[in-house]
């Protein structure tokens, strides 16, 4: 069983196509996060541009991909929807993660909401996601905002946990 698992989505080539908040810093920090991890597991979207096995759908190389990460494909904002995740997350019995990634304000919100409510515990890594300025709010704020709401979701008896990576790779360390 992986204690501490780290699900890293879309940090695609296609993706970070367009300017995304401190790349290099969330690119930083996940790598962080995947070397100090027991299992890694990368969501990768599929659509137009992002077809499977092209340049647009490939990971980003500025992360390492452990040689034992698992890659799960879908085709919506849900990492969930229609996908094998959850049969992935059973199969190795992993029953929590901490999550990164892109988009913070699309995918990673909603992979979130959903897999807290299907029972999963989640830890999102507060300074390892990002996204783009929007039309009426900038990516900063937008990461901000969702931080404090995920830490005040009300899902009784299993919060989300919003943590900086330094905390959680503290919290990792053998004791």
């Amino acid at each position: 069983m992986a204690n501490r698992v780290v699900v890293v989505v879309d940090m695609q080539n296609g993706v970070l196509e367009t300017p995304r908040f401190d790349r290099e810093g969330r690119c930083a920090r996940i790598n962080q996060l995947t070397a100090a991890a027991d299992q890694v597991i990368f969501i990768q979207h599929v659509g137009p541009g992002m077809e499977v096995d092209t340049e647009g759908w490939q990971i980003i190389p500025e992360l390492q991909q452990p040689d034992n990460a698992r890659y799960v494909n879908k085709t919506a904002c849900d990492s969930f929807w229609q996908t094998d995740f959850a049969a992935v997350l059973d199969q190795h019995d992993i029953k929590s993660f901490v999550i990164c990634g892109c988009a913070t304000d699309y995918c990673v919100d909603t992979t979130i909401k959903v897999g807290a409510s299907l029972g999963y515990r989640i830890t999102v890594a507060a300074d390892a996601h990002t996204t783009a300025d929007r039309t009426y709010v900038t990516a900063q704020q937008q990461i901000n905002q969702h931080n404090e709401v995920w830490a005040d979701l009300i899902l009784p008896g299993n919060p989300v946990l919003v943590r900086d990576t330094a905390e959680l790779l503290r919290e990792w360390r053998p004791h």
